[in-house]
């Protein structure tokens, strides 16, 4: 088998293409990318186009640093005069520095949720059913405060929280507009 011109001109052009889609990276608006080079933390990458190093650097990371809505599952939580209260929510939050994001926490969105989660039955078992919907705003900047304290070394900011409940008092399960159509006059 003879090796053409043709063959190695081929060659090379198929390594050429290689070479420059390795190089280009496109960073759509609103995201940030963290590059490693030789698995070292390098750079992020912003909006636009950016050049990286070819099989040196990698795209180790990719964030989106649009507001994010994230579920929190239901729970049980027990309030001081003993009612349970199934509590469920959604937490707005936005990553602020995509390198602390990738590496401050495995998983900062499971660390977010767990948070939120034990922050809120804290909450809420030091008060009594009845103010459980008249402090909601205090509920709500309590739990803010105490996950964007936490958060802020996951390279995170959380923007609001937002809960529901349902009372379970013996047979008898309340949401929270009926418990106020009920109890709150």
């Amino acid at each position: 088998m003879e090796i053409t011109f043709g063959s190695l001109t081929l060659v090379f052009f198929i390594l050429a293409v290689v070479f420059v889609i390795k190089t280009i990276k496109v960073v759509p608006q609103q995201h940030a990318w963290v590059v490693e080079r030789l698995g070292k933390y390098h750079a992020i990458l912003g909006p636009g186009l950016n050049i990286v190093i070819p099989f040196i650097d990698r795209v180790a990371y990719k964030h989106i640093l649009k507001e994010i809505p994230l579920d929190v599952p239901p729970q049980v939580c027990i309030t001081r005069d003993n009612t349970q209260l199934q509590v469920d929510g959604i937490l707005y939050f936005q990553v602020t520095d995509p390198m602390r994001a990738s590496y401050g926490s495995s998983n900062y969105v499971a660390a977010i949720t767990q948070l939120a989660q034990t922050t809120l039955r804290s909450v809420i078992g030091r008060m009594e059913l009845d103010k459980t919907f008249e402090e909601r705003e205090h509920i709500n900047t309590a739990i803010v405060n105490a996950i964007d304290e936490s958060a802020a070394n996951w390279g995170v900011k959380v923007l609001r929280y937002d809960y529901g409940w349902k009372a379970k008092m013996g047979s008898i399960v309340l949401g929270r507009t009926a418990y106020e159509s009920f109890f709150v006059a």
